[in-house]
């Protein structure tokens, strides 16, 4: 993963947020209460590092059905963390490093080498349930409370780079090149009682929200185990968040207390580790080794194996193997297994159908799909972009339109929409789905651009150009109020 890019953006979002989020003279922190950086202020910096993340890291990876299992996951852990008000956002970055970082704000990066290497799925969520509870006792604000406006403004933003790309050479030769490194690593690792305190709360999430808290301890162990072996090049995990002795025999000793349960893993966890490990590394290689996984049947699921067979068969176009895969998994499913992971089958079939330029069928398996799993996000994008493939653009708006009704702030439907737009001809609201867009990513500049672009396209009616000027005006004045903040010290 390369972050060489990061640090410069980055630290310029922060500067420019400092005024609005810092307060001078940062006390001695100790309670949470009593950290000036305030959760919004938080919440502005997390927001602004993920967007740029989010639009310029080639590791970030953009597979709906990815993220939206990881923030299902999630989600079902900070419902039991007391913190159901406040907004968390996980996202996954394409690297095989076993890893994951957390945040101001409440967003957390998991790389992918992860999910492939949890044994479980509730390793899975020990390490994010871990990473919820830095967030929610704001460890990363806690730690940094000693420090200067000019410091923290600095440290916060190597700390994220850091704490994202432990491996990078380039950030190692860029931002760390400065003569920082040895102060910034004391600054990442968080404390011993931070990460007691992390442990601790993260059993009890794990616990509340009904995964096997054994995995915590056996997961941890494994990680300080692979550590001693590789010491030169131990997990970055391990790096940024230290294993003890006394860490692993305090987790212990809390989990040897609590009763024994064993939780079997979703069909989702399965299915989404089939498929990243499909996509990884070169496409040969993923056929072999899901082809000897179903021969050997040396596999935790017989659909995830199929499954996962069927994608890599994707991969080296043999269309015809993978839709004989896919059609095992689908039977395999039909005998039993939880329909919660079904989408992924739909929407890989009907993918296959349109690299086969069978548009229609892609469509039938696409709208029976969306009937039942109408809050799947992936099921939404795939029906509207083979819509647009299709040249049904009424159709395609259509379905975007009533989409949107319900997810109003979502980018990537609004970006669709506008393509729809451009190929009818309708520039006016081609702009207009623009800026949404523009604004679902916080680029507000860019938002009111598309709209003046709108107001000049002359295409719109009456009630187009009434929506676009009204738009524009509470753009511009969302704008103005955000610059204001910007230039107020915290009070």
């Amino acid at each position: 993963m390369r972050f060489s890019w990061f640090f410069p953006p980055f630290a310029a979002v922060l500067l420019g947020l400092a005024p609005a989020v810092l307060a001078e003279g940062l006390p001695d922190l100790g309670e949470a209460a009593q950290v000036d950086l305030s959760p919004l202020a938080e919440k502005q910096i997390g927001g602004s590092i993920f967007r740029e993340i989010r639009l310029r890291e080639p590791s970030y990876l953009d597979d709906p059905e990815i993220s939206g299992y990881l923030n299902r996951l999630g989600m079902r852990l900070v419902a039991q963390s007391g913190e159901a008000r406040q907004d968390f956002e996980f996202f996954v970055l394409r690297d095989t490093t076993l890893n994951a970082f957390a945040m101001p704000g409440g967003f957390i990066g998991v790389h992918t080498g992860l999910i492939t290497s949890a044994q479980s799925e509730s390793e899975l969520a020990s390490v994010i349930a871990h990473e919820i509870s830095h967030v929610t006792q704001r460890h990363l604000a806690r730690m940094m409370g000693k420090q200067s406006q000019a410091q923290l403004v600095s440290m916060l933003a190597m700390a994220v780079a850091v704490l994202a790309s432990r491996n990078s050479p380039d950030l190692a030769t860029g931002a760390l090149m400065a003569g920082q490194a040895a102060g910034i690593q004391s600054q990442l690792n968080y404390s011993r009682d931070f990460e007691r305190e992390a442990d601790r709360l993260g059993i009890n999430l794990l616990e509340k929200s009904g995964y096997d808290i054994r995995d915590m301890g056996s997961f941890f162990e494994r990680l300080q185990n692979f550590g001693r072996l590789y010491e030169n090049n131990a997990p970055g995990y391990l790096r940024t968040h230290p294993l003890t002795t006394e860490r692993i025999a305090d987790m212990g000793n809390r989990i040897s207390q609590r009763p024994y349960r064993q939780v079997p893993d979703s069909l989702d966890f399965l299915l989404v580790r089939a498929k990243l490990k499909a996509l990884a590394g070169d496409a040969l290689e993923a056929v072999t080794h899901f082809d000897g996984l179903v021969k050997e049947r040396k596999f935790a699921s017989e659909p995830a194996a199929h499954y996962g067979y069927a994608v890599a068969l994707t991969r080296v176009k043999d269309w015809v193997g993978a839709e004989r895969e896919l059609a095992q998994a689908r039977r395999l499913m039909a005998r039993g297994h939880a329909e919660a992971a079904a989408p992924m089958l739909e929407t890989l079939a009907a993918e296959l159908r349109r690299r086969q330029n069978d548009l229609d069928g892609a469509l039938r398996l696409l709208r029976a799909a969306s009937q039942r799993y109408p809050q799947e996000r992936a099921v939404a994008y795939a029906l509207a972009e083979t819509l647009l493939a299709a040249g049904r653009l009424d159709e395609a708006v259509q379905i975007g339109s009533t989409d949107l009704q319900l997810y109003p702030a979502d980018g990537r439907m609004h970006g669709l929409q506008a393509k729809a737009y451009a190929l009818l001809g309708k520039m006016a609201r081609q702009h207009r789905a623009l800026a949404e867009a523009y604004v679902a990513n916080g680029q507000l500049l860019a938002a009111i651009e598309q709209l003046q672009l709108a107001q000049q396209a002359r295409d719109g009616d009456f009630y187009d150009n009434a929506q676009i000027d009204a738009r524009l005006r509470e753009i511009k004045r969302r704008q103005a109020e955000e610059k204001k903040k910007a230039r107020q010290p915290n009070p």
